[in-house]
């Protein structure tokens, strides 16, 4: 860590950020249950002693917003061992051994994602023990340590908060919202700008039937069921789902497509929930798009929703991960960190 950095470290620890009302104060939350896409998350923390740690301890929680490009990552998820492959929860958890920690630091991530899946935003809750006598790392100081060991540029550190000591980031989130991105008339895959590739699916159709997935969206809004959307693998002990919002909207233009190519035309998929099944947010992508091509009707949603069967000749279909991003995690109380911020340069 920097001289400037260390100076601000050893100011008193921060309370509440100024962005939040001093009364707020996160729950320790009681809903369970995955977020979309990832295997099984380790079971709730245990309980810890109180938000104020006692006298010279140096313990401190925090909660950590956080977003990467998803491209060059076996997911959002730590891959132990001595595997090739990696996730983001490795760069991450790289940084934080810098903090010089009593107790090595370990990143428990709100919502799991898969091999390819980009986070506009994603959050962690992370516990740094401080050698006796030094107070906690202020929130500001934190984050900009982690970012400034962070060895890979498609990663970033938005945010970090002090939360009280049972606080859960996967159990506390009272919604998540993912972006799935599409674009039409992408005939060929050298029509699709660099810049794009990675970013969204690019569909050869050169329209879609905006009005059928609208009304096809709307089946799926609500509390149900959603077995049929569902991947195997999911570590869930219920389907059951409420689906708060999923919209379908033409985006404004990527910033990245020159005025010759303006055959091109993206789409944007938004669907909130508290918590998502194993690549529900993919499937159900999936099968509106089936719907916007045609290939099945608006009310074949609710059919399909009704059966509860994962294993369907439409539903089976996974939209690609690459076209997927994680928006926003909210945490009732605590407020949220603007979602609309650009990702970090790959390069």
């Amino acid at each position: 860590m920097n001289a400037k950095a260390q100076a601000r470290a050893r100011t008193q620890p921060g309370a509440w950020p100024h962005c939040f009302p001093a009364r707020a104060r996160a729950s320790s939350g009681r809903t369970r249950g995955p977020a979309e896409p990832g295997p099984a998350e380790s079971g709730r923390a245990a309980p810890a002693p109180a938000m104020g740690p006692a006298a010279g301890s140096g313990m401190a929680r925090y909660l950590v917003y956080f977003q990467y490009l998803g491209t060059d990552f076996n997911g959002v998820a730590a891959v132990r061992g001595a595997q090739r492959a990696v996730g983001v929860q490795n760069y991450l958890e790289e940084a934080a051994k810098r903090l010089n920690s009593v107790v090595p630091v370990k990143f428990t991530i709100s919502s799991r994602t898969d091999a390819g899946v980009h986070a506009l935003c994603n959050a962690a809750h992370l516990d740094v023990q401080r050698r006796s006598g030094q107070p906690p790392f202020s929130p500001e100081v934190l984050a900009e340590a982690l970012n400034a060991h962070l060895r890979h540029p498609a990663i970033r550190v938005l945010q970090a908060f002090r939360v009280p000591s049972d606080f859960h980031a996967r159990h506390a989130a009272t919604s998540r919202t993912y972006l799935y991105r599409l674009v039409t008339g992408c005939h060929r895959h050298d029509h699709l700008s660099v810049f794009e590739r990675n970013r969204c699916w690019a569909l050869q159709a050169d329209r879609l039937d905006v009005d059928a997935m609208q009304e096809a969206a709307q089946h799926l809004l609500g509390t149900h069921d959603f077995s049929a959307f569902q991947s195997a693998g999911s570590p869930a002990t219920s389907s059951v789902r409420t689906l708060r919002r999923a919209s379908v909207a033409p985006d404004p233009g990527s910033p990245f497509i020159l005025p010759q190519e303006n055959r091109l035309q993206f789409w944007n998929l938004e669907f909130e929930s508290q918590s998502f099944l194993y690549k529900q947010v993919r499937r159900m992508t999936a099968v509106l798009v089936a719907v916007g091509l045609g290939t099945l009707m608006p009310a074949q949603v609710k059919v399909i929703l009704e059966s509860r069967d994962p294993l369907g000749r439409h539903q089976a279909r996974v939209a690609p991960a690459h076209g997927l991003f994680l928006k926003s995690v909210l945490y009732g109380s605590l407020g949220k960190v603007p979602a609309r911020v650009p990702l970090p340069d790959p390069s």
